[in-house]
């Protein structure tokens, strides 16, 4: 009777450490992919605002001037 009472809690206390290992290990899991997304997300918002302003300046007269210019700086810094 004595083994057999050791032997349950033996059990007992190797699944509630096996449970707490694991949930500890999903939390920092779901933890790093949080931050994953939440970094994907802002370097794809970085990435979409750049196009869009270069986008914006490289249209008509100004990217005329902005080439313009760079030609110049170009020629001079030989």
């Amino acid at each position: 009777m004595g083994r057999f009472i050791a032997g349950t809690i033996a059990v007992i206390v190797g699944l509630f450490v096996a449970g707490v290992i694991a949930v500890w290990l999903f939390k920092a899991l779901l933890g790093a992919a949080f931050y994953l997304i939440v970094g994907a997300v802002v370097v794809g918002g970085a990435i979409y605002l750049y196009g869009k302003a270069k986008k914006g300046l490289g249209s008509g007269r100004n990217q005329r001037r902005i080439e313009a210019a760079m030609s110049t700086w170009k020629q001079r810094n030989r």
